[in-house]
């Protein structure tokens, strides 16, 4: 009997082992947006995405605005405050100031104009952003195209949420540290500081450049 035992034992064995040394056709392939030390900024090789370098740490005041190059900005001087960037879906616009801050910390800010995106297409937007570490949204009157998006020194417009360019473009820069000034800086908001159902709110058009309030960019 207990020949018997060790003999179904053993055969159990090689059925395992068997299975285990099945083999699949194909290899893995690494994702090719994914930042590696051989190529850092992967985002380089994505179709229509403008890079700009920007200086770091330049805050100005609640009271003040910044004369951006961009529209949306995705770099510069900014608030000292940040928006939360904690998979934040922005029901209606925020300040430009807060969200550059956001990305020194190393997230996305996907934008878009609510006159170009409604319905379905806004629901696949929040579907990619809402709970995700380091994404935030927010509606951006008169942007012209359907959406926008920045993060630090870093932008790309798509016509709509099933674009692929958006997944290459947070996989290669959401929290690439080759790419953003503040590795390890957090995107959950201060309390009592920022209030993500309150945010400062959105400011349309240029500043006066002859208010002392503005701030130029150089």
């Amino acid at each position: 009997m207990q020949a018997y035992l060790r003999a179904a034992a053993a055969s159990a064995l090689v059925l395992v082992v068997a299975g285990c040394g099945t083999t699949v056709e194909g290899a893995a392939v690494a994702d090719p947006f994914a930042p590696s030390n051989d190529n850092p900024d992967p985002s380089l090789g994505i179709e229509g995405i403008t890079v700009v370098e920007y200086p770091v740490g330049l805050h100005v005041r609640a009271t003040q605005r910044v004369a951006y190059d961009r529209t949306p900005p995705f770099g510069g001087p900014h608030d000292a405050v940040w928006a939360a960037c904690t998979g934040t879906v922005y029901d209606k616009p925020i300040r430009s100031e807060n969200a550059v801050h956001s990305l020194e910390h190393g997230a996305v800010w996907i934008t878009y104009d609510p006159t170009l995106v409604t319905g379905a297409a806004l629901d696949g937007l929040v579907d990619r952003v809402e709970g995700q570490p380091y994404l935030m949204m927010s509606p951006y009157p008169g942007l012209s195209v359907p959406i926008s998006l920045q993060s630090w020194g870093h932008q790309l417009v798509v016509d709509g949420p099933s674009d692929t360019r958006i997944d290459h473009f947070v996989a290669a820069l959401r929290l690439n540290r080759n790419t953003f000034p503040e590795p390890g800086a957090t995107c959950a908001a201060l309390p009592d500081v920022f209030d993500v159902d309150n945010p400062p709110p959105f400011q349309a058009g240029p500043p006066d450049r002859s208010d002392p309030n503005t701030v130029p960019m150089n």
